[in-house]
């Protein structure tokens, strides 16, 4: 979330930013500051009916009997009123905070504006889009001609949007696992295996609660939630914690299983793999210095255009409008492949750049070498990549009338070239 500090020293900037995303902030800016102020007040206050207590409790010994007697009086009553005006100090405190995670990240200035996702920026596409024999199916279709994947089987198991991988479907999902976790440990990233289950504070943490428990799959028993993406174990690793200047950049990267309980909408749109509750993600994480944030965005943007360049798919690279980015994100670079089947663009990744906005709810901070005082880091993902919608591409683009042909770079990692 952004700092009061910030919002005080910038209040018309923050403001006029905020109307990019379309969000109007003037109202509860005000009140933020509003708050703030009484809160100062009040503490003003509260430190000097401490300061008289104690005032008191220092002159209580040398007095005499009826003194003490009256002085006592005055201490209790002031005591009451300490008390009082500390669980009101506590309720100012508590309703700043919840005004404060109401605030979304300032979009970046080279967000353009726009109100969703037909506003977003092409910055860059590549790939030929390939002619398909006649009679070319939909990866729904596919998946049942050559057994590879199983809905309906998903269905009696659990539920829509849960699908079962069999033989060589379920070996080209492993192999693009393996791909996109080699290629980020070629780039330097640090491969972990984190927990599927996070607690509240870690779901705060990057900015899914609260607000969004909707989306997530929620445990009540034990009040953890099951991962809508790694990038919230991930980043919550550093949660809480001070480093390095001199350590950065650190970079994370994790496969997962990603569960998400908003992708049941009904329509052609979501068919088959296009849209799933649990499907599977590589995700990069870095933490990175201020300085060095957007320099790195543009390093984890060409991560994932040479994942995607590699697989032979076509793709674009969109600039993520103001209406169409995230609460959480400053910038958001979004890659789609072509579906040839479905006629279609798919979105198989995003990756952004939130600034400081994750790191002060992580009070995840950093300490340049020789000063005292730590400043916030900066935090950056990106999908590198999401499996469910290149699977779906894989199949409908490589698909001939002798079977489906395996990208080159996956053959040894499949162990075969063609599904058939």
């Amino acid at each position: 979330m952004l700092t009061l500090k910030f919002i005080q020293e910038n209040k018309d900037l923050v403001i006029e930013r905020l109307k990019i995303k379309n969000f109007q902030a003037e109202d509860l800016v005000s009140e933020i500051l509003d708050i703030d102020q009484k809160r100062k007040e009040l503490k003003a206050e509260l430190d000097r009916n401490k300061s008289k207590i104690n005032e008191i409790s220092k002159a209580f010994q040398i007095l005499d009997l009826e003194e003490k007697e009256i002085i006592k009086a005055e201490s209790t009553e002031l005591g009451k009123i300490v008390k009082g005006q500390s669980k009101e100090f506590d309720s100012y405190e508590k309703k700043l905070n919840d005004l404060l995670i109401q605030i979304p990240n300032l979009p970046h200035e080279s967000v353009p504006a726009g109100k969703g996702e037909e506003d977003n920026v092409e910055v860059k596409s590549g790939g030929e889009i390939p002619v398909l024999h006649k009679g070319a199916q939909a990866h729904w279709d596919l998946a049942k001609k050559y057994n590879i994947i199983d809905f309906e089987l998903g269905n009696k198991l659990t539920g829509a949007g849960f699908p079962v991988y069999i033989g060589k479907g379920a070996k080209l999902q492993r192999a693009l696992i393996s791909y996109f976790l080699d290629k980020a440990n070629e780039a330097g990233y640090t491969e972990v295996m984190p927990p599927l289950m996070v607690n509240e504070d870690s779901g705060f943490g990057t900015g899914q609660l609260p607000d969004k428990e909707g989306q997530m799959y929620h445990v009540t028993v034990d009040n953890l939630y099951l991962i809508p993406t790694a990038e919230v174990p991930v980043t919550n690793i550093f949660r809480n914690e001070i480093l390095n200047a001199k350590d950065f950049p650190r970079k994370m990267t994790a496969y997962t299983p990603c569960f998400r309980r908003e992708a049941g909408s009904y329509g052609k749109d979501v068919r088959g793999l296009n849209r799933l509750h649990q499907f599977d993600k590589v995700e990069i994480v870095q933490i990175q210095h201020p300085e060095k944030s957007y320099e790195t965005l543009t390093e984890m943007v060409a991560h994932a255009e040479d994942l995607v360049k590699s697989l032979n798919l076509p793709y674009r690279i969109l600039k993520l409008c103001g209406g169409d980015v995230s609460f959480t994100s400053a910038l958001t670079f979004d890659f789609e492949v072509f579906s040839v089947a479905q006629e279609k663009w798919l979105e198989v990744s995003s990756v952004s750049n939130f600034e400081s906005y994750q790191a002060n709810r992580l009070k995840l901070r950093y300490r340049e070498e020789g000063e005292k005082k730590p400043q916030l880091a900066h935090t950056l993902n990106g999908s590198a990549l999401a499996l469910p919608r290149i699977l779906a591409a894989l199949l409908e683009n490589n698909q001939t009338e002798k079977g489906i042909v395996i990208p080159e770079v996956l053959r040894p990692y499949t162990g075969f070239n063609i599904i058939d």
